[in-house]
């Protein structure tokens, strides 16, 4: 009997009630497999028909038709991995583990075939004689690049390793994640009535409901997503339940046994050091910002040292003012880690008259929804229609019909709000469909995944303002993905330069903070009145609080980062010493903890992503900063020919020109440092 496998059903209309989502309640994890195995089947016929074409390669019989294989294995694969990301389960992480290693090896069976790369390589030889458009003379350097990278100019033995690398590689790196995940999954801090001094009644509702979830009732549950431990690090006065919280959550990927991550970080930096000495790099660094707008680890160092500086001085001023607080209180403490966000809460307390306690009901998240989808109105013209009634794959999701200003359909966009074992920790945008115009014009299914703790149900879930500006940046990028609109899939959307990425998501931070904006959206969630003026004006004078700390925990990140992929791994490696001798270098104070350690750097570790590159974010805000500077010269956050240039040559253009010419045609010229020095309040 052959089961029905909805995978592998005609994808649905786009134009269709349901805008072409999967049958997410038809799914079942004995379905993935056969997809996968399908998928990979048919795109090799295609592979093989592009390679074999007696006819001589030219843009449409080679490139074009690249663009066009896949679909099938990417229409599967677009399902599979948000939902073992969101949902996650034993089923789906074996397979998972499994289909890592399997799609590398299929990966490499396409980008080290001789046949196929020998008709890209000739088309790339008389790329100029071609007359091709500037889109597809990008799409054409850009895939040419792709298989050089792989090793298709390697000689055989060296091929045959590289595919090794990148099958081992993905099987690390996936198991890397599901430990991260296993780790804050599986820890829960109980609390007692008595142990809730300093906590707000929100939190306290939260957390109550966290341990009813976990078979608990009447005690109060602590978490290890951000919006959960910060929050309790934040407001909890009881030192010895902070510091508790602060070692699970610092320690994540190193407790031993099962999860621990510190031997697979040593075979996946060794792995990835040989991959770039077989492409003819130094180290890994070199080979994977070769890639990028920074193009060498020198460029990445030097603009971590302009910052770093400055930050750290602020940072140890920061932590004198803690430790006077400290002591005024006749704590006999020396601020350490665990301590630093509870006493920089109260001192913003004194010295901005602000607690999360008081903003927190300004923050509500349904309010703070529409304040980003009324931010994309004014800049974009584009409209939110809620969607009731479809088939999605969680039952929290919210999905929004978005329309441009002429009522066409723009995108299908899905909001994942809230935090649950099964969810992989942090925020991020993905697509369950990508953008692309090649045949036909394919508008995107685009996801925002959240972590936040959500209130009981009846009542209102309240963000603390970083919760509100994570849930701006992540529509910036999910931004980025719906109002894409290039020909080819390979430039769609966020395909773009890894320290460009983050350009559309940071920038869209800036319009939270706006006062108009506030003033229409941050309403109490009971009174439904309106921020009052004074507490707007104590936000804004206070954006430059804490940023010392801010600056340094993600500096030091950064560094680390940077340090491991540019030094040479030998069998003594110590993933714990490394990184101690690293923020040695840099003078790391002892009271500020990495914002990601390495056993959990997942930005690094569970994928390729960010490796090299968690510097990507600062590289970013060079950029944003500048960019909202233009907003700011014009004398209007909402500037019509501003906002136009952005969308045209930023969020609609994906990867279709070199990023620092998208940023010049936005901007007229390149930015310099000192904007986000400004920003961070380190400059005048």
């Amino acid at each position: 009997m052959t089961i029905e496998n909805p995978l592998l059903s005609p994808p649905p209309s786009a134009s269709s009630p349901a805008f072409g989502l999967p049958a997410f309640g038809a799914l079942k994890a004995e379905h993935y497999r056969p997809a996968f195995e399908a998928g990979m089947v048919e795109n090799l016929a295609e592979i093989a028909r592009i390679a074999e074409n007696p006819s001589p390669p030219d843009f449409e019989n080679t490139i074009a038709a690249l663009e066009r294989s896949g679909r099938l294995l990417a229409r599967v694969g677009g399902v599979f991995w948000n939902l073992s990301a969101t949902d996650s389960t034993p089923e789906l992480q074996e397979i998972e583990r499994e289909m890592s290693g399997a799609l590398a090896r299929h990966e490499n069976e396409i980008l080290l075939n001789a046949a196929l790369f020998a008709r890209v390589d000739a088309l790339h030889a008389r790329r100029d004689a071609l007359a091709l458009t500037a889109e597809q003379a990008r799409v054409l350097e850009l895939t040419h690049k792709r298989f050089l990278r792989a090793g298709a100019k390697l000689d055989e033995t060296a091929k045959r390793r590289m595919a090794e690398i990148s099958e081992r590689l993905a099987t690390l790196t996936t198991s890397f994640a599901q430990n991260v995940l296993a780790d804050e999954a599986d820890y829960l801090l109980l609390l007692e009535e008595s142990d809730l001094d300093g906590l707000s009644e929100d939190f306290r509702a939260s957390a109550a409901q966290v341990a009813q979830e976990r078979g608990a009732p009447g005690k109060y549950g602590v978490t290890l997503a951000r919006s959960s431990v910060e929050i309790f690090l934040q407001s909890s006065t009881r030192r010895d339940l902070r510091e508790t919280a602060f070692r699970a959550w610092a320690s994540r990927g190193e407790n031993g046994g099962a999860t621990d991550n510190r031997a697979l970080i040593a075979e996946i930096l060794r792995l990835r050091e040989e991959r770039a000495r077989l492409n003819g790099f130094a180290n890994f660094a070199a080979y994977k910002l070769d890639d990028t707008m920074a193009k060498t680890p020198k460029a990445v160092r030097e603009l971590l040292d302009r910052v770093w500086a400055p930050a750290l001085a602020a940072a140890k001023a920061e932590r004198d003012d803690l430790q006077a607080l400290a002591e005024r209180d006749g704590a006999n403490v020396a601020i350490d880690a665990a301590d630093w966000r509870h006493y920089a809460e109260r001192v913003r307390k004194e010295r901005y008259d602000l607690d999360q306690a008081e903003m927190r009901p300004y923050f509500r998240l349904d309010r703070m929804i529409a304040a980003a989808f009324h931010v994309a109105e004014r800049l974009f013209g584009l409209s939110f229609v809620e969607v009731e009634g479809l088939d999605l794959y969680h039952p929290s999701v919210r999905a929004f019909d978005v329309r441009d200003a002429t009522g066409e359909h723009v995108a299908l966009f899905l909001g994942d709000y809230f935090a649950r074992p099964s969810k992989r920790g942090g925020a991020w945008m993905s697509e369950f469909r990508g953008q692309e115009n090649l045949d036909e014009r394919i508008r995107p299914i685009v996801v925002n995944v959240l972590n936040f703790s959500r209130a009981p149900d009846g009542a209102p879930t309240l963000l603390s303002l970083d919760d509100a500006r994570t849930l701006f940046h992540e529509f910036g990028h999910a931004l980025h993905g719906m109002l894409s609109d290039v020909t080819y899939p390979l430039v769609a959307g966020t395909s773009v330069a890894r320290d460009f990425v983050e350009l559309p998501s940071q920038l869209y931070e800036h319009w939270l903070l706006e006062p108009e904006i506030l003033r229409a959206y941050a309403r109490h969630a009971e009174t439904g009145a309106p921020m009052p003026e004074e507490l707007l004006e104590r936000i804004q004078k206070s954006r430059h609080f804490n940023q010392g700390f801010a600056s340094v925990e993600f500096c030091a990140s950064a560094y680390v980062d940077l340090d491991l992929h540019e030094s040479a791994i030998d069998e003594s490696f110590d993933a714990l010493r490394f990184e101690r001798e690293s923020l040695a270098r840099i003078s790391m104070p002892e009271e500020i903890v990495m914002r990601h350690r390495t056993p959990h750097f997942t930005h690094v570790f569970a994928g390729d992503g960010y490796s090299a590159g968690y510097y990507s974010y600062l590289w970013a805000e060079t950029l944003d900063a500048d960019a909202y500077e233009a907003f700011l010269e014009a004398g209007d956050p909402f500037a019509p020919d501003i906002a136009e240039r952005l969308r045209r040559h930023i969020y609609a253009a994906g990867g279709t020109r070199d990023p620092a010419e998208a940023y010049v045609a936005f901007r007229g010229r390149m930015p310099n440092v000192d904007a986000l020095l400004r920003q961070r309040g380190f400059a005048r």
